[in-house]
């Protein structure tokens, strides 16, 4: 109690100045610097305004104090996010401090760090190497700490199960005067981002609570975040708003910008899901003017969907074109930065894999080495079996590391595929049409783009379910395949959408080949019990002769079409800047009622959707 009250006294002595400052014992010192750590993250304000006092008293602090303090303005740098000065400051501490276990945290810090600064490779190192240095470590703050950097990582790598184990492990060792706010993050967090938790399950109340108690409320409303994010994807906006909106305030406060712009991103996602366009422009702008220059991050991408859909909507065609781009670039800037975060994760144990079996191998040498020094004729055939053995464990470990180097380039072909249809994901497909369109642009040849949307697909993953959704855009994929050249570029957008690059293609060839795509999609045999499930699309097309070979613009021209053949009556094809191409709602329903007689029962098809 009576440290409590120093605090307090303390704390308003040092607002008053030097004259006041100067009575400060080393005792007291040692105790603010104690408290200024145990409130970083639980009041922010109060532990800037220690920061300030313990520089007043620096010449007083001793060396080791001296250090300390150091180490909090280093943490208060990457807090601010100025992430290259403040790994410059930690490993100053890193490099100089005789405290062992200061130098563990600041360690702690840099992987947190190496992590925002998109230095994988670097930070899963260091990560492996303060694992191995935990059971050396008694401080129950540090080890506390050091495994919490290990959960955040785990996350941002998508390795969620190991991260549960390792907020578990926080859970079971809490340091002193620490509830298990933090440690429930992790877990919960890990969980949410698995796929997990429902936002009315008591875990994640539990986890607030812990938070609250343990006034921690940056935790808390990151949680919150969480369940909003749950509300919204369950076409929930109002209750995302409401709770969003309630503690809003308070995360401005904490002058964290990840934390301020999910909660801008996501205020932004619910007002788009309620059709205002004043207060969805409002937050997707906060966003874009909140985000760290050269950095791309997952609210980034989404606040630059929002306003270019915005922009389309008023029919602002500029300034569409412009928010896409931006888009673009923030997408598959964020999407490299997922895919290198898994890949460096799978890299560094592969690494460390390797070379734990190279230093096995090089021992099993010297052990065959020093075998045929120490041969004798006493021992000749049993020397020779036992380094005939050896020998077999030596090419054993060299096929280990052959089955790891192939698992290694598997990694990096799995990160260029759809997972589930095989062709390539959204990243990969902008990369390689990029490559199609400059070699067209050098040699002067035309490529055009189609996209294709499947109709109604939400209906069809309502009505039969994920398992019949999915089965549908296999086959989807696998019709189109049969009419694709090598030299054609394919790749899963997203959800149901699909994009086409055609080099060397002109206008009425791509609307030719989307006619057949259209006709051989819309028979697209995808059976449900005793009924057959309807498929259709709907595409647009746009070319090189008319905008010229940027994939942006492209893709925007052909995103136009696509929009005209959806509210046109979908099903058909649509071209950029006209209509040509495009079937006749005749011709459709023709095609439609030719197919149902097909059918052996037209009964068991399912009602058309509104929408």
């Amino acid at each position: 109690m009576l440290r409590h009250s120093i605090y307090g006294i303390l704390l308003a002595l040092g607002l008053l100045g030097s004259a006041q400052a100067s009575v400060f014992t080393p005792e007291d010192l040692s105790q603010l610097l104690q408290r200024a750590d145990s409130i970083k993250t639980s009041r922010h304000d109060e532990f800037l305004q220690l920061l300030n006092q313990l520089d007043n008293q620096a010449s007083k602090l001793t060396p080791i104090q001296q250090w300390r303090l150091r180490y909090l303005h280093a943490w208060q740098v990457a807090f601010s996010g100025q992430y290259p000065e403040a790994g410059a400051l930690l490993n100053d501490v890193i490099e100089r401090s005789d405290d062992a276990t200061l130098r563990f945290r600041a360690n702690a810090t840099i992987i947190n760090i190496l992590g925002i600064a998109h230095r994988y490779e670097d930070a899963f190192r260091h990560l492996n190497q303060l694992i191995d240095d935990l059971p050396e470590v008694t401080d129950k703050v540090a080890r506390y700490q050091g495994l919490g950097e290990a959960a955040q990582l785990l996350i941002a790598a998508e390795q969620y199960d190991q991260a549960i184990g390792y907020a578990e492990e926080m859970l079971q060792d809490l340091p002193p005067g620490e509830n298990d706010c933090k440690a429930l993050y992790f877990k919960l967090h890990a969980a949410f981002r698995n796929g997990s938790p429902q936002p009315a399950d008591p875990p994640f109340q539990e986890g607030i609570d812990a938070c609250l108690i343990g006034k921690e409320p940056l935790f808390a409303d990151t949680l919150r975040a969480d369940i909003a994010a749950l509300q919204i994807t369950r076409n929930q906006p109002e209750q995302a708003i409401a709770i969003l909106k309630e503690h809003y305030r308070d995360v401005l406060g904490y002058r964290y910008p990840a934390l301020t712009m999910q909660y801008n991103v996501l205020l932004a996602k619910a007002y788009w899901k309620q059709s205002d366009i004043a207060q969805t422009e409002k937050f997707a702008q906060a966003v874009v003017e909140g985000a760290i220059q050269n950095e791309y991050t997952e609210p980034l991408s989404a606040a630059y969907s929002l306003l270019y859909q915005i922009e389309v909507k008023r029919g602002n065609i500029a300034a569409a074109l412009d928010y896409h781009e931006k888009y673009m670039a923030a997408d598959k800037g964020y999407l490299n930065d997922v895919t290198a975060r898994t890949l460096a994760f799978q890299i560094v144990n592969q690494q460390l894999k390797a070379r734990k079996l190279e230093v096995e191998a090089l021992n099993k040498r010297n052990q065959i080495l020093q075998l045929q020094r120490a041969l004798d004729h006493k021992a000749v055939e049993t020397s020779r079996l036992y380094i005939l053995l050896l020998v077999t464990v030596l090419a054993s470990i060299a096929l280990l590391l052959y089955r790891i180097k192939r698992s290694q380039l598997r990694f990096m072909r799995l990160a260029r595929q759809d997972g589930l249809t095989g062709i390539f994901n959204r990243q990969h497909f902008v990369e390689e049409a990029g490559h199609a369109l400059r070699q067209a642009e050098r040699g002067h040849r035309h490529c055009c783009l189609i996209l294709i949307d499947l109709d109604h697909f939400k209906q069809i993953n309502d009505t039969y379910g994920h398992a019949v959704g999915d089965q549908v855009l296999q086959a989807a994929v696998s019709a189109c395949r049969a009419f694709l050249r090598s030299s054609d570029v394919f790749g899963r957008l997203g959800g149901e959408e699909f994009g086409i690059l055609l080099p060397e293609c002109t206008i009425a060839t791509a609307i030719d080949r989307a006619e057949h795509l259209r006709r051989t999609i819309a028979t697209i045999p995808v059976q449900m019990g005793e009924r057959l499930v309807a498929v259709s699309a709907s595409f647009g097309i746009s070319s090189t002769e008319r905008i010229g070979h940027d994939l942006q613009r492209l893709l925007v021209d052909a995103d136009r079409a696509l929009y005209r053949a959806k509210h046109s009556g979908r099903n058909r094809v649509e071209s950029s800047g006209t209509g040509d191409g495009a079937p006749s709602s005749h011709a459709v329903q023709a095609e439609q009622r030719q197919s149902a007689s097909d059918l052996p029962d037209s009964t068991s098809l399912p009602e058309p959707a509104s929408g």
